[in-house]
């Protein structure tokens, strides 16, 4: 990469927001809150050893939200000269004079800011020039080749590095931000046999590029889920027991936290409506929020709104004790916000004490599900349709592969019915968790 440094020094970006605060109130605002942010990263892809391609990205921007009272305008900007500040500013409050008033829109509550903040251990820049990523990348893909003559093809590997920094502050005083840094190998392949071709892959993703998996690793695993999946046989239509792989799984629990956000709770639409204090799980089932995992995917010292976020337990003994509400949502129920204005922070589900192959012969017989396709989740309803691959099992052992079938259920019931939690865990974004053992739900082959 040709510069490895960010453009401007954080004690910039901090000046930029003085800058907007200042003009804000100038202008009459009442209330300003803005975020100042840039990054860049490279990202080198190769496919059958050939590279693809090569893009360099280099981002900035500022946004701005501001008050009149009750009545709020946003607008953002790339551009960090004055006048387009300045211009942003006054954009945010024209759109904020035309703007009803909202009696729950507003800064949070001094209060709430988070006022000190740690360092979370999230910055790991990764010196990489193009030909080492292009190496890295070719190991990956060369590994999956390596494994079976049968991965007859590749759609790529990827190695990417990102980095970024930001400030965020508003007119209470509050201003914090800290840099981060994201980098991930990822490898798709193709295996062949016959008249039966099947893609699978694989990643890693870590702040920190010491704590990736090896690139061989990566294209090995790629390469065996590719093959696995051929010579898919037939099963019947039926209601059986289903086990959602862990990176899957995660899925399932971005789906419980759809549905107890802000957000669908206001609105009325979300079949976890009103459940606060009920038991959602079984007994077993224990959730945790831990935003201060150094290093964590999904750690921060403080929310979208500058509140501080804080450990707690999400669900216990299967009981619901927290929703996911920014400042707004928050106000909207009559509730303060959780910190989670921008979404969750380290999930974590307990893991049981069966391992993947434990859980298959825990199953017996059912389906062990690796790939779902569509969006057919109904929040309102908590309907549950989605288009599924993965493994028939019997007596606890995988017999064949399964494709083009569809497995339905509801929210509330598979969440309820829920059997036992893999200790495989699989850290997927904001999500950690293993494998999930359902119940039953309706294959339809």
């Amino acid at each position: 990469m040709a510069e490895k440094q960010f453009s401007n020094d954080f004690s910039t970006l901090q000046q930029l927001a003085r800058d907007v605060l200042d003009h804000a109130r100038q202008k009459g605002a009442s209330a300003c809150e803005v975020e100042v942010s840039e990054g860049f990263g490279q990202s080198v892809s190769v496919r059958c050893g050939e590279v693809e391609t090569i893009e360099y990205n280099r981002d900035k921007g500022v946004g701005v939200s501001v008050y009149i009272g009750q009545r709020r305008g946003h607008a953002s900007t790339s551009d960090f000269s004055p006048k387009a500040l300045r211009e942003t500013v006054e954009a945010a409050l024209n759109i904020a004079r035309f703007t009803a008033a909202d009696d729950c829109a507003g800064l949070p509550e001094p209060e709430q800011l988070a006022w000190e903040t740690r360092d979370l251990d999230l910055y790991h820049p990764w010196e990489l020039p193009v030909e080492a990523a292009i190496e890295l990348a070719q190991r990956a893909e060369a590994a999956a080749f390596e494994v079976d003559e049968r991965i007859s093809n590749s759609e790529g590997a990827t190695i990417s590095t990102q980095q970024g920094q930001f400030v965020a502050a508003n007119s209470l005083g509050f201003m914090a931000g800290y840099p981060t840094s994201r980098h991930y190998i990822a490898c798709s392949v193709i295996a062949g046999e016959q008249d039966s071709m099947q893609r699978d892959d694989w990643y890693s993703t870590d702040r920190n590029a010491a704590r990736l998996e090896e690139p061989e690793r990566v294209g090995q695993q790629a390469a065996r889920r590719a093959l696995a999946r051929l010579d898919a046989g037939k099963i019947s239509t039926g209601s059986y027991p289903v086990i959602f792989e862990a990176p899957l799984a995660a899925g399932l629990l971005g789906n419980f936290v759809q549905a107890v956000s802000g957000s669908a709770l206001y609105r009325k639409s979300t079949f976890l409506l009103d459940h606060l204090g009920q038991q959602v799980f079984p007994e077993f089932f224990q959730l945790s929020e831990r935003p201060h995992l150094p290093g964590g995917l999904a750690s921060a010292p403080f929310d979208n709104d500058g509140v501080l976020t804080r450990d707690r337990e999400v669900v216990r003994d299967g009981i619901l004790e927290g929703y996911f509400l920014s400042v707004y949502s928050g106000r909207k129920l009559g509730l303060p916000s959780t910190g989670n204005a921008g979404g969750s922070h380290n999930l974590i589900l307990k893991p049981g004490e069966h391992d993947l192959e434990g859980l298959l012969r825990l199953m017996g017989r059912g389906l062990l599900v690796t790939e779902l396709l569509g969006h057919g989740v109904n929040y309102v309803t908590g309907d549950y349709s989605r288009g599924a691959a993965g493994f028939w099992v019997e007596d606890g052992r995988i017999v064949h592969a399964v494709e083009e079938i569809t497995i339905a259920g509801n929210l509330k019931d598979m969440f309820r019915k829920l059997c036992a939690v893999g200790r495989d865990v699989q850290v997927r974004g904001s999500k950690q968790t293993g494998s999930l053992l359902l119940d039953a739900m309706t294959i339809a082959a």
